[in-house]
C-alpha cells in the first residue's frame, strides 16, 4: 500500500534509486502493486563528467524530476485467488514514459504476477522473474 509521501526503490535503468509517491492515478487512497502513480526522483545516480558521451544516454532522469511510475512490489501483502498470500521486502517501482512505457530498458529485480492482470506486458516481459 503505497500512500502520499511513501518511498520506494526504483529497479530499472533509467537513472533515478529512489522516488516519493505524491499522487495516486487509480483514484483510490493507497496503490497496490500494478497501479500507476506519480512521484518525485529523492535520489538518482550521479552523472561522471567523463563518461558524458556514453553514459549520459543512459540516464534518463535527475533529482527533482516528476514522473509517472508503476508499482511492481510493496510490503503489505496481497491476496492472490487462490488464497494465498504474498508480500515482498520492500516496496518498489519502474518509471514509466509519457506512452505509458518503461522509461528504462531493463528491470532488475522480481515483480508481482498481477501485473500480468493489470495489461502491463512490456513490465512483466523485460523482468527477470515474476513472482
Amino acid at each position: 500500500m503505497i500512500g502520499l509521501k511513501g518511498t520506494l526503490n526504483v529497479i530499472d535503468n533509467s537513472g533515478a534509486t529512489i522516488v516519493e509517491c505524491i499522487r495516486v492515478m487509480s483514484g483510490a487512497r493507497f496503490a497496490r502493486a500494478g497501479d500507476e502513480i506519480v512521484c518525485v526522483v529523492k535520489r538518482a545516480r550521479p552523472i561522471n563528467p567523463s563518461l558524458i558521451g556514453t553514459q549520459a544516454a543512459s540516464q534518463k532522469v535527475k533529482k527533482g524530476d516528476v514522473k509517472h511510475a508503476l508499482v511492481v512490489r510493496t510490503k503489505k501483502e496481497m491476496s492472490r485467488p487462490d488464497g494465498r498470500y504474498i508480500r515482498f521486502d520492500d516496496n518498489a517501482c519502474i518509471l514509466l514514459n509519457q506512452k505509458k512505457e518503461p522509461l528504462g530498458t531493463r528491470v532488475l529485480g522480481v515483480v508481482a504476477a498481477e501485473l500480468r492482470q493489470k495489461n502491463w506486458m512490456k513490465a512483466v516481459s523485460l523482468a527477470p522473474r515474476i513472482i
